[in-house]
């Protein structure tokens, strides 16, 4: 029995051995970023290069050995790793200076990046060590030799996009999170059913306007609230909320009677909800820490600019009809609410009872 459970114990051992070997599965990724360059330093772990190079590690930690195998030592992470500026990957020309850290057990290597003008939006990519599923790469960014933002990459993440603290920096932020807003309203069938939901009854342009700065100022505080991770109700909570307003607004469409147009309440009451479906989305495009006022501005802009022309072209077809016809208008308002509070009721029971297909 104790032969038994020595021999067990021996196999246990033997099987984690390769798992601890090398303990700390780790690179760190420096980018430096200047006006005309960006300079990029990588610190790798002996045991990983010897590990892609299929030699012993032990040279490696030896000065005169490794300093000279630039080349192959550039030659192995340069590929792996990538430098974009405002979406152009940049043509990075490796050190032959090659730093052995002993206390690390690791070396150091050193790209220049050059670039005509200061970029506006700087993205890494970095596999290192594909044959490691575990390992990570520690990104850090520096902005005139200041630490100004950190990740974390690995087969999850293998990007981080970074905005200078610059004019282009700005004008980066804008130019992307602009056409995001603008893509997720229009694409999103539950937002856009709220709102033309809201539009079916018809009113004055201004009346209309009323209803829809209704819905934008209420999503709008929630969104920035939920962004800036003050208030961050779960989407399991949220998506089904959503669902919720859909048929509310069908519901509210078909039980009035000439009675007081409260439609901008409504708007401005379930904007509130709406604004955290929004962050929801907003939160996965990795918001820029040093432009997140720019970035919220940006993607509420473009939300906006896709309202605009849902409210414009629903807006006037509307108008069209209830100027030619009411009874026509108020039988397509009938019918369309009832397809509102079905699409509703719909979302609501796949997002409660069935949140893998949620829209």
């Amino acid at each position: 029995m104790k032969l038994g459970c020595a021999l067990a114990l021996l196999a246990v051992l033997a099987g984690a051995a390769p798992a601890v070997a090398h303990p700390f599965p780790f690179s760190y990724v420096d980018v430096r970023l200047s006006d005309r360059a960006v300079e990029v330093t990588i610190v790798a772990h002996v045991f990983d290069v010897a590990h892609d190079l299929d030699i012993d590690s032990t040279p490696l930690l030896d000065a005169t050995y490794s300093a000279a195998k630039p080349s192959t030592l550039t030659g192995l992470l340069q590929p792996r790793f990538q430098i974009e500026a405002d979406g152009r990957t940049l043509a990075c020309q490796p050190s032959d200076r090659i730093e052995v850290l002993t206390d690390r057990q690791s070396l150091k290597l050193s790209w220049a990046c050059p670039t005509a003008r200061p970029p506006g939006a700087v993205t890494a990519r970095a596999i290192l060590f594909p044959y490691d599923p575990s390992h990570q790469t520690f990104l850090n960014i520096y902005e005139h030799g200041t630490l100004m933002s950190q990740a974390i990459l690995d087969r999850g993440r293998p990007a981080f996009a970074y905005f200078p603290g610059t004019p282009q920096g700005t004008l980066a932020v804008i130019r992307k999170f602009v056409p995001a807003g603008i893509h997720h309203i229009l694409v999103g069938p539950d937002h856009l059913l709220f709102l033309i939901g809201l539009l079916l009854l018809g009113g004055s342009i201004r009346r209309l306007l009323v209803v829809v700065t209704a819905f934008t100022v209420a999503h709008s505080v929630t969104l920035s609230l939920a962004a800036l991770n003050i208030v961050r109700p779960p989407a399991r909570l949220v998506e089904p909320a959503i669902a919720l307003s859909i048929v509310y607004v069908g519901a509210d469409n078909l039980l009035v009677r000439g009675g007081r147009d409260v439609r901008a309440w409504i708007a401005l009451t379930f904007g509130l909800i709406h604004g955290f479906g929004f962050a929801n989305v907003l939160r996965e495009m990795d918001l820029p820490a040093r432009a997140l006022g720019w970035s919220l501005f940006s993607f509420n802009l473009g939300v906006e600019i896709g309202q605009l022309l849902i409210v414009v072209a629903a807006a006037s077809a509307i108008a069209a009809i209830w100027s030619r016809s009411e009874a026509t208008a108020r039988r397509i308002a009938f019918a369309g609410s009832l397809v509102v509070i079905a699409a509703g009721a719909f979302w609501f029971v796949q997002r409660v009872f069935f949140p893998g297909g949620m829209s």
